[in-house]
């Protein structure tokens, strides 16, 4: 059974606490490799396979993601996610809900992302 914590969460975010293994196509990232931005981005382009032309910004990560999006939809996961950004200032997670929040609501195909603890 699920556990979930996302009543309160737009329809692209999840919180969850149980494995990811009952979702097929999920990208996992770890959460401990995702603690900078710079991490996140690596692990995000690590997992995704995405072309090292991506850049260093957030809209260029978003760019490369649209372009990802336009092929199929997307699951991404964090494991262990109270450690993603968590060594940015504060801004940076924002940052990263915005961009993530328009990419799933402008898209070709979903996007979602999991957050699991």
């Amino acid at each position: 059974m699920s556990q979930r914590d996302d009543d309160q969460l737009p329809d692209w975010l999840s919180v969850r606490r149980d494995a990811m293994t009952d979702v097929p196509g999920v990208v996992v990232l770890p959460g401990a490799a995702a603690r900078t931005r710079g991490g996140f981005f690596a692990a995000l382009a690590a997992g995704l396979a995405l072309p090292a032309y991506r850049g260093d910004t957030w809209d260029a990560l978003a760019d490369v993601l649209r372009d990802r999006l336009d092929a199929g939809p997307l699951i991404v996961c964090v494991d262990d996610a109270d450690h993603l950004l968590a060594d940015e200032p504060a801004g940076q997670y924002a940052l990263f809900l915005r961009v993530f929040g328009d990419l799933a609501g402008t898209a070709a195909h979903p996007l979602r992302v999991l957050l699991r603890r």
